[in-house]
């Protein structure tokens, strides 16, 4: 793995920035490279504020989209609610569809069936507003390119408001509203909300326009926080601001349906268990089963009712990590069968996948093989499968070189989703390898890891890590501090540890004689040259530790090597 420096800030910046708000100087450091350079801007980032949200009318169509649900609450209107079977569609969908119905009864919701329907509007979806007199449709996380649905929609005497962050294509929607910061024209401040975060500027603007305020809707931004986290939209501006709300509430007053699957967590609750523990499952609905079932979840009023749609949700859960690992074994003894180790990319089929789960397999095959990858199964007479890439290569691009072998594919750089005839598979995957080939450099071959500073380790206090974890939450724009540290030497009580003895508990002193210990998962093999008294060094983030009531820091390693 490479180990890429962050650019080092200016000396004078940092000096100036740690007598303003008075902390350590690799504090202040940390501050800079985030673009934190002064007394206002450092208060904001450590001290948010619901009242540095931006006014909601700023967006682009939002009152003309406030008008027309006024409009079909004064009416009597039917309104249907229809969002994406991901998190951030579920959690929008249950997020607006719960707001509305606090006054207007006549509400429903619709996620599209995953195999069935697909992504975005669907036909079936709108028929189905027809069939139940449903008059106004709010798209939520989808719609910004359904051009030919709403139109289809408008025929049958439905209007859209679309409210979506997704980039939208040459023609728009003829829909009544369209709230998307990412259009062209729209004024609006911060151009990265996911789709849930849209749901709620548009909750708050109809709040507002009844003379309420933010502090109403308190209650609502847990889902904003569940949505930000799993979508992996920058954590930064209103992102910053909505998810650390949106924690506290999860920490306080966690609604029903999520209580099962934080029980266990007795720390206090951050990004990442919005990520590896709540958004595996809420996504497991749709991936196993139907997203629906995510909504009602996370709907769920009465304890017992939450607690078996809980239930039935691990259950899927479970059964989506137990495809996941056996498709992954198919597909790395898939890759090693047809000695693929000098390609630049991956591409494997076998028709009985799970299409839920492809997109993951994708991604775990990315950490044994690093480079750009496919992985396909059969869907009726195609063949579908998800697209997953390395660091600075933009798969979109190069799916876009392969189309004459496509049936039709989307998404962004880094993931995308296609379809293929079975007779093109081949030549597909032909195509593909030849587009990587032209497209990734030698160092994007190669796993990289970025790191914020180096630092000796008597710099790692209580006081330093306190500061720092007030930092959160982190995500893209503002990850959590990773630091170098060179020269170590084993403490003496290294040790391998795990079930199967394949994780490294090191015990780390360095030139500073301070000395730490840490915990590296899969990094055992290391043992026996840090036994020898070999120096190494190690890139890693900060922890707390907690065991038997006694806390205390601990380094998360990332990776490790030896100085010779």
């Amino acid at each position: 793995m490479h180990w890429s420096p962050k650019p080092i800030p200016d000396e004078d910046k940092v000096k100036q920035l740690q007598q303003l708000i008075g902390v350590p100087y690799e504090i202040a450091c940390l501050l800079i490279q985030r673009g934190i350079e002064d007394y206002d801007t450092a208060k904001s980032f450590f001290r948010p504020e619901l009242s540095d949200l931006h006014d909601p009318f700023l967006m682009g169509g939002m009152q003309q989209a406030v008008d027309r649900i006024f409009q079909a609450i004064n009416r009597d209107e039917k309104i249907m609610v229809y969002g994406d079977y991901d998190v951030d569609g579920t959690t929008a969908v249950a997020l607006v569809f719960s707001f509305l119905r606090q006054s207007h009864p006549h509400c429903i919701y619709y996620i599209p069936d995953r195999y069935e329907e697909g992504y975005g509007v669907s036909t079936k979806g709108i028929d189905q507003a027809k069939a139940k007199n449903v008059s106004l449709i709010i798209a939520m996380d989808c719609g910004i390119k359904a051009t030919d649905k709403v139109s289809y929609a408008q025929t049958l005497g439905i209007d859209f408001i679309i409210c979506d962050h997704h980039l939208p294509g040459e023609e728009l929607p003829k829909a009544v509203a369209i709230l998307d910061p990412k259009q062209a024209d729209c004024p609006y401040p911060f151009k990265d909300l996911c789709g849930c975060g849209i749901g709620f500027k548009l909750i708050q603007a109809l709040t507002y326009e009844q003379g309420g305020v933010v502090d109403d809707i308190i209650p609502f931004v847990d889902l904003v926080a569940m949505a930000i986290a799993a979508d992996i939209v920058p954590m930064v501006g209103e992102n910053r601001i909505l998810t650390h709300f949106g924690i506290q509430q999860i920490q306080e007053n966690p609604r029903l349906g999520i209580r099962f699957f934080i029980s266990e967590i007795k720390r206090k609750i951050n990004v990442s268990d919005l990520v590896f523990v709540l958004a595996p499952r809420i996504n497991g609905a749709g991936r196993i089963k139907h997203g629906s079932h995510a909504v009602a979840l996370l709907l769920s009023e009465d304890k017992d009712e939450a607690l078996s749609r809980a239930r039935a949700i691990e259950l899927f859960n479970s059964e989506r990590k137990e495809l996941d690992q056996k498709i992954t074994a198919q597909a790395l003894d898939q890759i090693k069968q047809n000695q693929e180790e000098e390609m630049y990319s991956t591409v494997v089929f076998q028709p009985d996948w799970h299409k839920g789960v492809v997109g993951i397999v994708a991604s775990r095959l990315i950490e044994t093989h690093y480079r750009p990858t496919v992985v396909l199964a059969a869907s009726g007479d195609h063949y579908t499968g998800s697209v997953r890439s390395v660091k600075g290569v933009d798969v979109y691009h190069i799916l876009a070189a392969c189309k004459e072998h496509i049936v039709q594919f989307g998404g962004h750089r880094y993931a995308a989703g296609l379809t293929i005839k079975p007779e093109d598979y081949l030549s597909f995957k032909k195509a593909f390898e030849s587009a990587v080939e032209q497209h990734i450099t030698p160092e994007q071959r190669i796993p990289s890891m970025g790191y914020d500073l180096e630092m000796s380790l008597n710099k790692i206090t209580p006081k330093f890590h306190r500061i720092m974890a007030q930092m959160a939450p982190f995500g893209p724009g503002n990850m959590r501090p990773v630091f170098l540290t060179k020269n170590c030497l084993d403490g003496g009580g290294t040790k391998a540890v795990g079930t199967d003895q394949s994780h490294l508990k090191l015990e780390a002193i360095d030139d500073s004689k301070a000395s730490l210990s840490g915990i590296g998962f899969g990094m055992a093999n290391h043992i026996s040259k840090i036994k020898s008294r070999d120096l190494f060094q190690i890139l890693y983030s900060v922890d707390e530790n907690e065991f038997r009531g006694v806390k205390s820091l601990q380094l998360k390693l990332k990776d490790l090597r030896f100085s010779n």
